[in-house]
């Protein structure tokens, strides 16, 4: 039932906060006089509720129109003016509009507001035809806090990474997927949980006095509801259904907007993000440079930056920076997708639980590509950049080989196929033009969120030699059957395993496949092509040591890896085990100070927490460089002070290999779309063709590549062989 309040217009009080009249003024009797002319209303009939520009020449009543004033009225600069912005032009001034408890800057254009209430609006601000936009005196705009005599359920919670809420997060306006990570994964630290919470909490009084916002250059066009909404500078909103209990976060530099039928509830929007065409975001955090649209849901989510999502559905999500996912019967449910991902057509992620609630989880690392029509159940788990074909995974998964290729069985062979080093053999063009298409999409102009965009980097390194290390036991297991004789003179584990090894490095032509019964729930995995797999990921890692020492000698403008650069890396703290932190890649005892810190109250704020992000990337180049080198004493069993003139040599020819196959191989594959038949089919002629596809020589990332592959070994020589000259 509505309730009714009778109003005494002769006994009312209207105060006006002091700090909102500094440069205003009382209307003039005359300007009473054409306001009213103009059919314009007051709720206080001495219009002593209204303050205006005090600057000569800074109200002009005229344009104020068919309007009514309620509560108290703070009016900025109104003189004859139009604004423009694309091809709508209005005029400055306030029409048939009704205003409460409204602050405008200067030159606003507010035009068929039909309610418009406890509003604060910058300078510029262009509003026209907005059924409702309003605030409450408790609006939080998206962040998990919550005001005085509130209690505890009002409190708004992400439930990312899970649909049991057992992963949930507190919304806040500066959060990245960094925060959302550590907060959703270190689950059993109920002291971290609870200073989480109070970090978000800090700084906020709880008062009931919050007010909507708009800032300058800001334009709402066309607009069904926005409700408890905090929107930042040259922010542009067109056509929208609902906004309620938002913020958009918007400036001159990275623009946000929001367009037709979208319907956003209980978030916060990044910068320079676009939502549009019946989008809808239902408790959710959206990064920086996103994209929104086409029909798509956001639903108890966290989207990182430099992401687009089109036409389907994600619901408990936690996706790092650099995800696609365009097509229409797509959907992504209760997952942490760590970047650099693209889910295709069709593919069903996490459709079934395996327990009797709905409890379930998949956990992809950076780069995870699962194929047209491919579906998974919970819980899975991925490597980074595994690329999973077609096919129906009726089974839990546990892939936990990087850059491989996952395919179901035939004719009636339940296990997975799996060829890890897939990338490496068959597709390095997609590998090595991955650190350049993510660096040039990266459209942020403040980059908060520290991403890695390259491939070959700790976190894959690390899987890489977990990987060689696995497939040398799954080889020491299949040895009686391979060589017998070996296994024979083999009389203890770790004379079985080197033995293994031995027949790894030895048999470079040997085809056979092993079993790896852990990768898939009931059934296993088949190992494909392991000889080569091994070999392949000892070239990478090789090549990504080389490469760190080579970029770092340069940092430290170093001629050659002298021995006062090795002295200089010793002293760097050697970290071996590595996490993907909302897309930047952390040392896990990094990781771990930071908790304590959180703890302990050395850090007492989510600023603090970034700038601690902020310290750890400005020494990863250090890290990285002393983790390379411990990566090549693996390789060669040996301290880097006692390498040989050989062991050097070694490593320039077979470092120069693998970068000049990565320029050729990238070559050779796009080569394919200029001369395969069935792709040169459709066109009439090669004048044709090369009008619609262009030349491989137009292609400005084959270019750069060769540019920088050139520089490359060439600088790789001359820091090699320093060392060399000394032996």
């Amino acid at each position: 039932m509505l309730k009714i309040t009778y109003i005494d217009k002769y006994d009312i009080h209207i105060s006006v906060p002091g700090d909102l009249t500094a440069g205003k003024r009382r209307l003039t009797a005359q300007e009473i006089s054409i306001l009213k002319q103009n059919l314009n209303a007051s709720e206080d009939p001495l219009w002593q509720n209204i303050y205006v520009d005090a600057s000569e020449n800074g109200f002009d009543p005229s344009l104020i129109k068919d309007s009514v004033f309620r509560g108290f009225i703070v009016l900025g600069r109104l003189c004859p003016a139009k604004l423009k912005y694309h091809d709508l032009e209005l005029e400055t001034g306030i029409y048939r509009s009704l205003l409460t408890d409204v602050v405008t800057g200067d030159d606003n254009v507010i035009r068929n507001v039909s309610y418009l209430e406890n509003y604060r609006l910058g300078d510029r601000v262009m509003l026209f035809n907005i059924q409702e936009m309003s605030c409450t005196k408790h609006s939080k705009f998206g962040a998990g806090i919550l005001k005085k005599g509130e209690p505890e359920e009002n409190r708004i919670w992400i439930g990312v990474g899970n649909e049991n809420g057992g992963r949930s997060i507190l919304p806040f306006e500066s959060m990245i997927p960094a925060d959302a990570y550590l907060w959703s994964r270190y689950r059993d630290d109920t002291a971290l949980m609870k200073r989480f919470i109070e970090l978000t909490e800090a700084g906020n009084s709880g008062e009931l006095d919050t007010f909507g916002t708009v800032g300058d250059d800001t334009v709402v066009k066309n607009t069904t509801l926005l409700k408890d909404t905090k929107i930042g500078t040259c922010a542009y909103i067109k056509g929208a259904f609902k906004l309620k209990n938002i913020t958009v976060l918007s400036s001159e530099d990275e623009i946000s907007q929001i367009g037709e039928g979208v319907e956003m509830v209980n978030g916060i929007m990044g910068y320079g993000s676009r939502v549009f065409y019946q989008a809808v975001a239902v408790r959710f955090v959206i990064g920086r440079n996103c994209q929104l649209k086409y029909g798509a849901r956001l639903l108890n989510s966290v989207l990182g930056d430099n992401s687009t999502v089109s036409c389907c559905e994600m619901l408990n999500n936690l996706i790092f920076p650099f995800h696609e996912q365009h097509h229409n019967s797509s959907f992504l449910i209760a997952s942490t997708v760590m970047g650099q991902s693209n889910i295709a057509s069709g593919a069903t992620i996490g459709s079934n639980h395996n327990s009797r609630s709905a409890d379930g989880e998949i956990l992809a690392e950076r780069g995870f590509w699962p194929g047209l029509c491919s579906d998974f159940k919970h819980n899975s788990r991925f490597a980074a950049f595994v690329l999973v074909a077609k096919g129906s995974y009726q089974h839990e998964l546990d892939i936990p080989y990087p850059f491989s290729l996952v395919t179901t069985g035939e004719n009636g062979d339940q296990a997975v196929h799996i060829v890890p080093a897939w990338w490496f053999m068959y597709d390095m063009f997609a590998i090595v033009r991955n650190r350049y298409k993510f660096q040039s999409r990266d459209m942020r102009v403040i980059k908060v969120q520290h991403i890695e965009t390259d491939p070959l980097a700790p976190d894959t390194m690390q899987e890489i030699m977990s990987s060689l290390d696995r497939i040398i036991n799954l080889t020491a297991l299949a040895l009686p059957h391979l060589d017998k004789e070996a296994a024979e003179n083999a009389h203890t584990p770790a004379e079985l395993y080197q033995a293994a090894r031995d027949f790894l490095s030895q048999n470079s032509d040997a085809d056979f496949t092993l079993s790896d019964s852990q990768c898939q729930k009931k059934y296993g995995a088949t190992i494909f092509k392991p000889v080569r797999a091994y070999r392949m990921y000892l070239k990478v890692v090789k090549y990504f040591a080389a490469r760190t020492l080579v970029e770092y000698c340069a940092l430290m403008k170093k001629e050659t890896l002298s021995s006062d650069v090795v002295e200089r890396l010793r002293e760097i703290p050697l970290y071996l085990s590595w996490l993907n932190v909302g897309g930047q890649i952390v040392p896990e005892e990094k990781v771990d100070q930071l908790l304590e810190f959180v703890k302990n109250g050395t850090v007492t704020t989510w600023e603090g927490v970034h700038q601690f992000y902020d310290a750890c990337a400005s020494g990863y180049s250090r890290y990285k460089a002393r983790y390379a080198v411990y990566l090549l004493e693996q390789l060669y069993s040996c301290p880097i002070e006692d390498f040989s003139i050989d062991i050097y040599r070694n490593i320039i020819a077979d470092v120069t290999v693998v970068s000049s196959d990565m320029y050729t191989s990238s070559i050779s594959s796009r080569e394919k779309d200029f001369t395969d038949y069935y792709r040169k089919m459709t066109y009439r002629n090669l004048d044709e063709m090369t009008a619609v596809l262009g030349t491989l020589n137009d292609n400005s990332f084959l270019r750069q590549l060769r540019t920088d592959t050139q520089k490359f070994n060439s600088d790789l020589c001359v820091i090699f062989r320093g060392p060399c000259s000394r032996i």
